[in-house]
């Protein structure tokens, strides 16, 4: 009896030391600094730098639209969900396709609400709802150009510290990660994301054409096109992306300038815009019963139409005429 019970007793206390080792194990391999570190660079990969800690990260590379994986599948078929994800991530915006879906939305019926509390003609509620709809697509894409703007002017600079790296004797993959290290954000987080790509084993090619697809610049083409040439004929890459350099740089300044000689045509525009509606506002704090006639009386709604859309069309040629590309 004493044999048994030292046995089980000894039998029991090797499955509770076998049980906390397990237990060890399996926290450290989930949430210890390796895994952690793991994790955060396969966020970066994945292009979630700000998913939550406790989500579950798969090795394929591959963007989540959603945080429900239900709606996250549904959302994979659609090929608007693809560019509306796309388009976030040009823009460096940290939302979902799914919250960006549900922000469109949420203008659009915060819009018809107002627009039904106020009584307003219906042609009004449908071009108000249109325009609450497409804010979010303007802001993204107001985001997307700025954050374009600041990466096209970190590009000269990048292509000399690449172009004195390379001279220095530094191979490329390591001349991405000082990239990514010593330049100024947005641009170095690409670079560095690129690098990440690279050490999970991506063909340089292929993270070259996704940093060039995730950057859409003229610029930027012209210097992944000048790598990919050099490894595949050879050549003193250096030298070639010290021209590049100094042709990014010149157009920079021939773009300064144009905008110098078009600021006279951007600013009419504005004011042409600008002026009836301020205008119009202005008489209808001082004479709003004479400025009332424009949508009680049926020639004054269909004169308002006419102003509109004269005012669009003068605007939009505005816009085009003083709009030159370099």
């Amino acid at each position: 009896m004493d044999t048994l019970f030292y046995g089980f007793v000894i039998l029991l206390f090797a499955a509770v030391i076998l049980a906390v080792e397990g237990f060890y194990l399996w926290w450290m391999g989930t949430h210890g600094a390796a895994a952690r570190r793991i994790a955060r660079r396969l966020q970066v990969m994945s292009g979630s730098l700000q998913a939550r800690s406790g989500e579950r990260i798969s090795i394929l590379k591959q963007r989540r639209y959603s945080p429900q994986p239900a709606l996250d599948r549904l959302l994979h078929r659609a090929v608007l969900a693809q560019r509306i994800d796309a388009l976030l991530v040009q823009a460096g915006a940290s939302w979902t396709v799914s919250h960006f879906i549900i922000a469109s939305f949420g203008c659009l019926l915060l819009v018809l609400i107002l627009s039904t509390a106020w009584s307003l003609p219906l042609l009004l509620r449908l071009a108000l709802s249109g325009a609450s709809l497409a804010l979010p697509w303007w802001l993204v894409h107001r985001m997307r150009r700025r954050r374009l703007v600041r990466i096209e002017l970190q590009l000269p600079e990048a292509a000399d510290f690449i172009a004195r790296a390379l001279r220095a004797g530094h191979s490329f993959t390591n001349v991405l990660q000082i990239v990514g290290n010593e330049l100024p954000e947005p641009l170095a987080g690409e670079f560095r994301i690129a690098r990440e790509e690279i050490n999970y084993g991506v063909p340089m090619n292929e993270a070259l054409h996704g940093l060039a697809a995730r950057i859409p610049l003229t610029d930027l083409r012209y210097l992944v096109i000048a790598v990919l040439i050099q490894r595949d004929s050879g050549g003193n890459l250096a030298e070639i992306l010290g021209n590049i350099s100094g042709i990014i740089r010149a157009r920079l300044k021939l773009v300064a300038q144009v905008r110098v000689l078009s600021a006279e045509g951007r600013m009419s525009a504005w004011i042409l815009g600008l002026l009836p509606f301020c205008v119009m506002g202005m008489l209808a704090v001082s004479s709003p019963n004479y400025i009332s006639m424009l949508w009680t009386d049926p020639a004054g709604v269909r004169l308002l139409w006419y102003g509109l859309g004269m005012i669009v069309f003068g605007v939009l040629w505005l816009r085009q005429t003083i709009r030159i590309r370099v």
